[in-house]
């Protein structure tokens, strides 16, 4: 069983929702000032909210950030199999 961390920004004023694999690839498409929030000052605050057991939610007057985990099935695809060879 595998688990890789979520991003779900949620614009308020297009009640949009969008999804990123980490807060880095947020800012990618993102500008600080847009978010009204940094990326440091982001994780500093999932960082705090992580430590207390509180849900890792972010909310202003613009957007709900949520950071929080995806099962994703494992997979073997992309690995070399194990070659035996019978002397």
């Amino acid at each position: 069983m595998a688990n890789r961390n979520i991003i779900l920004l949620h614009l308020l004023e297009s009640d949009t929702y969008e999804f990123y694999g980490s807060p880095a690839s947020l800012y990618d498409r993102h500008e600080a000032k847009e978010l009204l929030i940094a990326q440091t000052s982001l994780n500093n605050h999932f960082s705090k909210m992580a430590a207390q057991g509180k849900d890792l939610v972010y909310r202003n007057d613009y957007c709900e950030i949520r950071k929080g985990c995806i099962y994703v099935k494992p997979t073997t695809r992309g690995r070399k199999k194990d070659i035996i060879i019978n002397p």
